[in-house]
């Protein structure tokens, strides 16, 4: 029979995801079969799924790290922000609809059944679950109809473990902080505390550790230290964008303008992993480097929107020079389509209906349809011979004579448009860096030959479960996971 623990934090970014992720790689490392479980994320880094469907890029990792294929069960309910106020719903990997996010508080308990049921299916075919929640565990004004945290683990009788992190200061008074705030009912839940990301000499949190679990009536472990490697795996949502260093001795500069809907940014990490490659995320505000080599326009969760925002910034007449100096272009997903003439919305998919022009660097055309492609794919990119293993994860279709000239083909068929000088690319490929042969081709002498990006991950994950086996003491952690009920 499974047994569940679930992992809810202090707040958003405790590293509850790299948390799960190295327990997965751990309890499989030691011959477990586990896998990993979210009810409910936010973010608009996603991956598709073994099923056809798409989860969020930290459960995918997650998969990745407990050595099994991703599937749609292991995050039923993905939240991809579209507007400020909104976002797109996805159930069990297919777009259910675009909510606000006051109708999706009031419509998500609808949800739970859906959660559950996916819980359990996973569950028949594991030895352990470890379970993320969302956010922070101690947001009670948003307590009703919950299926992130409280409200799942209730439904689904599981213990919880309370993960805070000492880097932000103030960790003592937001865990017992949380058991303050919360209902009777989920305090009791919490069976133990963990405290993440230390820095400097553990002994100094000695009494801080005993003070927790005289305060709070459970165990606290850790101190778990900083994992310097975390910037090596592929991050969840936006907010890693804070840190998403570049290497500024790079010979090969890449410019990204950061849009303020960027979608599926983990395409640039085996870019930003590369030794010889200056990665520059370009703020809001800032103008595109003019020692640029290559510029990417990355994927979108609102195209037409996010291409205002490139005019705004004045990103468009940076491209437009870029391009006249005789400089190349690559449009990954949503950046292809704005390299078209024009993107056209008319059923409202992205919200208003309407056109917007494009920057007209491709001859291509694109018409927004409430059909989204979803499928794992392998290509092999026209330009230099290479293989690509890729995905497909977009609405819309692209048409004009540009794409005469195609970016690559899969199974055959062409896919994406290179323009009549050869400098400007775009496809729809999501992941096509992480091939080593194809990164290899694009960057040139600059490149790193004994660089391997995707051996890399694996490499990190094992260093991020024998960092949790140092630690902690494992044994006991999981010694207060509880069998899952498939009632």
């Amino acid at each position: 029979m499974a047994k569940a623990l679930m992992f809810m934090g202090t707040g958003s970014d405790v590293g509850k995801s790299l948390m799960v992720a190295g327990l997965c790689r751990a309890l499989a490392n030691r011959g477990h079969k586990v896998a990993p479980f979210k009810p409910q994320n936010m973010s608009n880094n996603a991956a598709v799924t073994a099923d056809g469907g798409e989860i969020g890029r930290a459960q995918a990792l997650q998969a990745r790290a407990s050595r099994r294929e991703p599937i749609t069960a292991m995050n039923p309910v993905l939240l991809k922000p579209e507007l400020e106020t909104g976002s797109q719903v996805v159930v069990r990997g297919q777009r259910m609809a675009s909510m606000t996010a006051r109708t999706y508080w009031n419509e998500r308990g609808k949800l739970l059944p859906e959660v559950i049921g996916a819980f359990r299916e996973l569950a028949a075919d594991v030895d352990f679950i470890i379970v993320e929640g969302a956010g922070s565990a101690s947001e009670v004004n948003l307590r009703r109809n919950d299926i992130a945290n409280f409200g799942f683990a209730q439904a689904a009788d599981i213990p919880v473990v309370l993960v805070g992190d000492i880097h932000r200061g103030g960790v003592i008074a937001s865990v017992v902080g949380t058991f303050a705030v919360v209902a009777l009912a989920d305090a009791k839940r919490i069976r133990a505390s963990l405290i993440n990301k230390f820095q400097g000499d553990p002994s100094l949190f000695a009494d801080g550790i005993a003070f927790l679990a005289q305060k709070t009536g459970v165990p606290c472990f850790g101190p778990v230290p900083w994992f310097t490697d975390a910037g090596k795996l592929p991050a969840e949502d936006v907010l890693a964008l804070a840190d998403y260093a570049s290497n500024k001795s790079g010979a090969f500069t890449i410019a990204v303008p950061q849009l303020p809907r960027i979608a599926n940014f983990d395409d640039l990490d085996p870019l930003r992993a590369e030794p010889g490659v200056n990665l520059v995320l370009v703020a809001p505000g800032q103008a595109i480097p003019r020692n640029t080599d290559l510029i990417i326009l990355p994927g979108s969760k609102a195209t037409r929107s996010d291409l205002a925002a490139l005019r705004a910034n004045g990103w468009d007449i940076d491209i437009i020079a870029h391009h006249r100096a005789g400089d190349k272009i690559i449009g990954i997903c949503g950046g292809y389509q704005m390299l078209g003439r024009s993107i056209a919305d008319p059923d409202g998919i992205e919200g208003t209906p309407g056109t917007t022009e494009g920057l007209g660097l491709l001859d291509v055309e694109t018409v927004l349809s409430p059909v989204k492609q979803l499928r794992i794919e392998r290509a092999i990119h026209l330009g230099s011979g290479t293989a690509i293993a890729g995905y497909h994860m977009h609405m819309g279709v692209t048409q004009g004579p540009d794409i005469a000239r195609p970016f690559a083909q899969v199974a055959g068929v062409n896919e994406g448009a290179v323009s009549a000088d050869g400098r400007v690319q775009g496809t729809y490929l999501h992941g096509l860096f992480a091939a080593d042969d194809f990164r290899r081709a694009v960057l040139g002498n600059v490149a790193s030959p004994d660089f391997a990006y995707e051996a890399s991950i694996d490499t990190t994950l094992d260093a991020l479960a024998a960092h949790l086996e140092h630690h902690i003491d494992i044994d006991a952690l999981l010694g207060l996971a509880e069998p899952v009920r498939l009632d």
